[in-house]
């Protein structure tokens, strides 16, 4: 029974995340600009908000990244926000053995410190709001608290998306072209 419920509960994600229309799609500054926030407010290099896809997290916006556009589920720290209310935090990720031997920690862009605020939707995970450091870093509860509420920003503008393309069906069987 555990495994249907995960299967339904990663069905639901992925139905609603293409319900959003919004893989693969072209950058846009309402995304941007969250994303731009949560890196200047948490005083970090790297900050992203990702979507996860079938066997990878596609990147919608970035910053610092290098270009970046995706990574592969199972490499991904994301994933693991998805299972909170709150955000995720890993202050030093060599010193967490769930990912002191993920790739993108023990090679290139080295990242040490993670923190992922997931993003809901009808309450079902479509994404993260995510900043990332190649150093430790260690948060205080209000930082926390303030990526916290920059996600639910974040949110309401996805549950707005969500309704706009429900109202009007036309424009919601051609979301994933336009984003």
């Amino acid at each position: 029974m555990h495994v249907v419920g995960a299967l339904n509960v990663e069905d639901a994600r992925l139905g609603m995340v293409k319900a959003l229309g919004l893989l693969d799609t072209p950058a846009e500054e309402r995304f941007d600009r969250f994303v731009r926030i949560a890196k200047k407010l948490c005083n970090v290099p790297m900050a992203a908000y990702t979507m996860p896809d079938v066997d990878r997290h596609w990147f919608k916006s970035t910053q610092g990244l290098g270009g970046a556009s995706q990574t592969q589920r199972e490499d991904s720290f994301c994933d693991y926000a998805a299972c909170q209310r709150g955000v995720f935090y890993v202050p030093d990720m060599l010193e967490d053995a769930r990912f002191a031997n993920n790739v993108l920690v023990a090679g290139p862009p080295h990242v040490r410190f993670y923190a992922g605020a997931p993003l809901f939707v009808e309450d079902v995970v479509v994404g993260t709001l995510c900043v990332l450091d190649v150093r430790p870093r260690y948060f205080d509860d209000e930082t926390l608290l303030r990526l916290r509420d920059l996600a639910d920003c974040l949110q309401v503008e996805l549950q707005t998306r969500l309704a706009r393309l429900r109202q009007d069906p036309a424009r919601m069987s051609c979301a994933a072209m336009t984003g």
